[in-house]
């Protein structure tokens, strides 16, 4: 009943004193001014705080203020609030210590009075038996709760000791996956429909990939991410040459001699509707663009880089830069990047504005709640007519014998991506791109398609698995007309570089299937084949084997 009444006495004198901080006396004075009504008089000696009988003798309280019952017991049923000569309340202004201190003691008498009298209409005897002998026969259970509450209060105090940081969350990851391919044989340089070359890369390897990430909240609409990343292992050496050496690249696939900074971008949440991306490491489409394949993910999706998105949407491998997700409508969103391949290098040829460089933007649509679309449109400069997709024929130009060096392109690629939640347990869905590049001041182009058609299977045989299979072909260069001397293709056939497209046409098949182990731990084997592998038909198939192990916290 103490606290009761303590709790109720004092939210219902003043509200706003939670929101202060003790201030010495001056400052008090002040706040209390500013919050006291003008028209009643502050409070002095003269003017002493006096006991009343009614709540509707406090003229400025009425039955529709929110604290009104609470008030009309304290003062008719307990008799311990006291109020001001002009028979105001002030229930709105902040109260000071001295208040406080008499509207305690006006109901601690009051208290004490009822325990002593025991009351027949309040408070009996016979009541406080009832509790005593209540909290005897609950002993056990009182025990119980207090000793729970003991502990939960150690547990608490030793998470805030050892916590990371109030404003920053660590998370991360690592990958280890073991593969091995099949021993194959390869038609190249020159391809003259011979298969003379042994695949060098049927060795099985590890690879392994960690990461660690920093997300620190600077306003509640903001935050900085930052990434750590380091890598080690490779599924190459392939062929001896450009042929397929971008045949299979594993989505964990990422060698670096030491521990790197794979993220450094400032988010901010501009409006309900409007987030800004800023940075000089990790502003790229993937991170940039919400992806309609709702599984997409290195750790615990499909296991190669082809099968995590849309080429299209790798190209330039963007580091640092600006990019916005607007999100419109209900139903659609507008993503749009400037990302650039070096913005920290001030080489000419580098740089923000005059190295590689990829302006991108993506219409996002959910028409239903089970069917995702997506639409995009890339523009590309490339230095050295290298899309940096790291999947197919990604480097358009073929490099010149004399120079050492490939001739720039411009790019302008489009693609779409649809995704269909069939069923709880089924999705499906297809992406498909097309690219068309040009040396700047000169004539031709070179054209490249790429698509894929997949089914996903969540929850597969038990709740957190999922199962997958992709098919697709990687991007081909369909034709090129660029001046002799500088088309793929043909360079790879005769050295001379000739107008034409590949003679062949790869086809990816992967499959896998994800063990959920606990929350944080997952194991997924798979498989993938090629035919047909660097576009070249007279190459063996090729088929590698693949157990990925990812722990993420």
């Amino acid at each position: 009943m103490l606290a009761w009444l303590l709790i109720a006495g004092v939210n219902g004198v003043a509200q706003k004193v939670l929101a202060q901080e003790y201030t010495d006396t001056v400052t008090t004075q002040a706040h209390e001014s500013e919050s006291t009504d003008l028209n009643s008089p502050p409070l002095s000696p003269i003017n002493p705080m006096a006991q009343v009988t009614s709540v509707s003798q406090f003229k400025d309280v009425q039955p529709n203020d929110w604290a009104f019952q609470a008030l009309q017991s304290l003062v008719e049923r307990y008799g311990c609030i006291a109020g001001y000569p002009d028979s105001s309340y002030r229930g709105n202004r902040a109260l000071t210590r001295y208040e406080f201190a008499a509207g305690i003691n006006a109901c601690l008498d009051r208290v004490n009075e009822l325990i002593t009298t025991a009351t027949s209409d309040l408070v009996t005897r016979e009541d406080l038996a009832i509790l005593q002998k209540l909290q005897s026969e609950f002993a056990p259970e009182l025990a119980t709760l207090r000793g729970r509450v003991d502990s939960l209060e150690a547990r608490t105090g030793e998470i805030e000791a050892n916590q990371f940081s109030t404003t920053t969350k660590l998370s991360g990851l690592l990958i280890v996956g073991i593969q091995g391919r099949t021993n194959n044989r390869g038609d190249v340089n020159p391809r003259d429909g011979q298969k003379d070359t042994n695949d060098a890369g049927t060795n099985t390897d590890v690879i392994s990939l960690a990461q660690l990430y920093l997300t620190s909240q600077i306003t509640p609409s903001s935050y900085l991410f930052t990434g750590l990343l380091a890598g080690r292992g490779t599924s190459a050496p392939r062929f001896t040459n450009s042929v397929s050496r971008n045949d299979v690249l594993l989505g964990y696939e990422f060698p670096t001699d030491s521990l790197i900074v794979s993220d450094l971008n400032f988010h901010w949440l501009v409006t309900d509707k409007l987030a800004v991306m800023v940075g000089t490491e990790g502003v790229s489409m993937p991170a940039a663009f919400r992806g309609p394949n709702r599984v997409e993910s290195a750790a615990t999706g499909p296991l190669s880089y082809f099968a995590q998105r849309n080429p299209i949407l790798n190209m330039g491998y963007g580091h640092g830069g600006i990019a916005i997700d607007w999100q419109f409508s209900k139903r659609a969103s507008l993503q749009a990047i400037y990302t650039a391949y070096q913005p920290g290098n001030p080489a000419k040829g580098s740089g923000l504005f005059d190295g590689t460089r990829t302006t991108g933007v993506q219409l996002l649509l959910t028409p239903t709640d089970t069917l995702d679309l997506s639409l995009y449109y890339v523009n590309n400069y490339s230095s050295d007519g290298c899309l940096l997709t790291f999947v197919g024929d990604e480097c358009l130009t073929a490099v010149n014998t004399t120079t050492g060096k490939s001739a720039p392109l411009q790019t302008n690629a489009v693609g779409a991506t649809i995704t269909w939640q069939v069923s709880p347990h089924l999705s499906a869905g297809a992406w498909g791109g097309y690219t068309k590049s040009y040396i700047p001041g000169q004539s031709g182009n070179v054209e490249t398609t790429n698509y894929m058609v997949f089914l996903n299977f969540p929850d597969l045989l038990k709740k957190g698995n999922l199962g997958g299979i992709y098919v697709g072909q990687p991007p081909k260069i369909t034709s090129s007309d660029l001046p002799v001397g500088n088309n793929v293709p043909d360079f790879i056939n005769t050295g001379l570089g000739r107008a034409g497209g590949q003679p062949g046409t790869t086809t990816q098949i992967e499959a896998f299937y994800r063990f959920q182990l606990t929350d944080n731990i997952s194991i997924t084997p798979g498989i993938i084949h090629l035919l047909q592998p660097g576009n070249t038909p007279d190459n063996d198939s090729v088929t590698i084997g693949i157990l990925r192990s990812t722990f993420s916290f």
